[in-house]
């Protein structure tokens, strides 16, 4: 008996050790070992974007999206000039058509402030809306996102969904509203991001608010809707787009970003440059490189002003992932600074430094700083950008791209930096300090800097040409 006993345990051993250790036949479950975390970097990065529709005419669909998603209570937001634009006319067409049920809001602030995003969520909070739709450049969207957010969590400050040092920072964890974004501007690639920006008033600086959760649900990508903006407007958006997918591009890499997130819900919107940001990065580049001087030199060029549409998106999908660093870090105090310059083309009642203009005056500065870290990215981005690098050194990547950079705005007719926007060597001080609590974006640069060497970046900038 006992023998018969041995012999059957015996052979339940052999079929244990015989049998198919694969997951998907067996019935015995090994836990994987955890992989070690070697130092406090991240080792992962994640791609969330909106859904993405593009056509002409396609806004033409949009009350029957709102239809689908059964939405008996819309908040359409914009601001006053495009109002009474071609863009809001098809969306309130689309929506009178499917009897969609809403308000309007049209009082965005271009650039807007902290006072400005809390008077549009009193408006969303007062309407008690189901769904949303944004129809304009990065200021309506943001402020939509915003007004989205906090009218969903009303019990929250203002302040606890702002970016650290400005606010707490805490993650979102209330369900939105359904957001579909209509971009009027080719620039922000606000309809792709989980990022809305505004001028602190308080503190004269910008910072935002940054979260996957923001997100639009839907971003409507019509190429008509570019046909009416002016020169400069176009320039200007161009340059944000410029920005987005050189930073991005050359940004630290998401695993030596720091620190690495106990849960994954605290890993950040800007995670650092990674494979897939790469790849919509450099198509962005491209894309702005052959067909950004034509559209803004020719309204009536529809391939070029279709083509920088979608590369507004394009480098959205990059950066919302990747982050930018220090040009879009050290823009918020030039923006949010301010004096007496008004541009060309934008009808407002306020000072004001078109958002991709304030970027990219430092973008020549700044690439010859950081190209100490991934040279060789700089140089194939200045390539990109037109210039002969078949003799190059590799040493000389960052005033290269400089160069190629400063050549390319001038053909473009901007600004010779930012003494010719209002600003002098005295400014200097606060520009670093409105810098400084940018934190979110410049430890993104591949190359840490000093508030010196912001100083120097930005006496750099002074002129361009």
């Amino acid at each position: 008996m006992a023998a018969g006993r041995e012999r059957a345990v015996r052979l339940l051993r052999q079929l244990q050790q015989a049998a198919c250790r694969c997951p998907s036949h067996s019935h015995t479950y090994s836990q994987v070992p955890e992989r070690p975390t070697l130092g406090n970097t991240d080792y992962a990065f994640e791609m969330a974007i909106s859904n993405i529709r593009y056509g002409e005419g396609v806004t033409k669909e949009i009350g029957m999206d709102l239809q689908n998603l059964g939405a008996k209570r819309v908040c359409l937001m914009t601001d006053k000039n495009l109002s009474r634009l071609p863009p809001v006319n098809a969306v309130l067409n689309s929506l009178s058509k499917y009897g969609i049920n809403f308000q309007m809001y049209d009082n965005v602030r271009v650039e807007p402030t902290d006072q400005s995003f809390l008077d549009a969520i009193t408006f969303a909070k007062k309407g008690e809306f189901d769904a949303y739709v944004a129809v304009g450049g990065g200021s309506v969207m943001d402020t939509c996102k915003a007004a989205n957010l906090y009218s969903s969590s009303p019990m929250s400050d203002f302040l606890d969904y702002v970016n650290a040092p400005i606010g707490k920072g805490k993650p979102v964890t209330v369900p939105l509203k359904p957001l579909i974004a209509v971009p009027t501007t080719s620039g922000t690639g606000s309809e792709t991001t989980g990022v809305a920006i505004f001028d602190f008033k308080e503190l004269k600086v910008k910072t935002g608010i940054a979260s996957r959760a923001i997100k639009p649900t839907l971003g409507i990508i019509d190429p008509l809707h570019t046909l009416s903006m002016p020169e400069r407007i176009v320039a200007n958006s161009g340059f944000d787009v410029l920005c987005h997918a050189l930073e991005s591009y050359t940004a630290l890499p998401y695993n030596m970003r720091s620190p690495c997130p106990s849960n994954p819900i605290n890993r950040p919107a800007y995670q650092g440059s990674n494979p897939i940001s790469d790849i919509w990065a450099l198509h962005a580049l491209r894309i702005v490189a052959k067909y950004l001087k034509r559209a803004m030199r020719n309204p009536e060029d529809r391939e070029a002003r279709a083509n920088m549409h979608l590369a507004s998106a394009f480098a959205g999908i990059g950066f919302g992932n990747a982050g930018v660093h220090l040009c879009h870090g050290m823009s918020y105090p030039i923006s949010g600074l301010v004096k007496t310059y008004k541009p060309k083309d934008y009808n407002v009642d306020h000072s004001l430094v078109p958002h991709g203009l304030s970027v990219v005056l430092t973008s020549p500065a700044v690439f010859a700083f950081t190209a100490q870290m991934h040279p060789e990215r700089h140089l194939e981005a200045a390539e990109i950008l037109g210039a002969d690098i078949r003799t190059a050194r590799i040493k000389d990547a960052g005033l290269i791209l400089a160069d190629t950079l400063r050549k390319f705005l001038f053909d473009l007719n901007v600004d010779d930096g930012l003494a010719a926007i209002g600003y002098s060597k005295a400014d200097i001080p606060a520009l670093v300090k409105g810098t400084l609590p940018q934190e979110r974006v410049t430890k993104l640069s591949p190359r840490p800097q000093t508030e010196e060497d912001l100083s120097a970046l930005f006496e750099a900038s002074m002129k361009l040409y």
